[in-house]
């Protein structure tokens, strides 16, 4: 019997490390409302914020350093990519293709259009339309 016979997973939750907790949970609640939950009590350094489908992101202030790049990311999947390029733009955030051409998005090899943003700590996150 093989692991995906025995075991049923599905992701609870992401971690990053970031300069500023406060200024990284306000760009996550803005950006992709995300909704602030209770931390478990750890203190004003963590901030717990939870996407709708349950999963979490625990940000964590600290000042290890870290430096992120494109080709490790979140990555998350909306229903109206179009759409939240329109929000993106009226709120003047910056996000790019793959490639890096600013404003636009690119068409991955499975058909699934994309765009990054950088949070403010620098951290990529792909914004998909793949609608599994």
């Amino acid at each position: 019997m093989n692991t995906s016979e025995k075991f049923l997973f599905n992701k609870d939750h992401d971690a990053i490390q970031v300069k500023n907790v406060n200024a990284s949970t306000e760009f996550y609640k803005k950006v992709f409302g995300l909704k602030e939950i209770y931390s478990a009590g750890l203190g004003e350094k963590f901030r717990w914020l939870q996407l709708n489908d349950k999963v979490q992101l625990h940000l964590i202030e600290s000042n290890i350093g870290f430096t992120p790049h494109k080709g490790v990311h979140m990555a998350l999947n909306v229903n109206n990519l179009k759409g939240f390029m329109k929000f993106l733009k009226s709120e003047k955030i910056h996000f790019e293709n793959w490639p890096g051409e600013n404003g636009t998005t690119n068409t991955r090899p499975d058909g699934i259009q994309q765009i990054y943003i950088e949070d403010p700590d620098g951290y990529w996150i792909e914004v998909n339309d793949n609608r599994l």
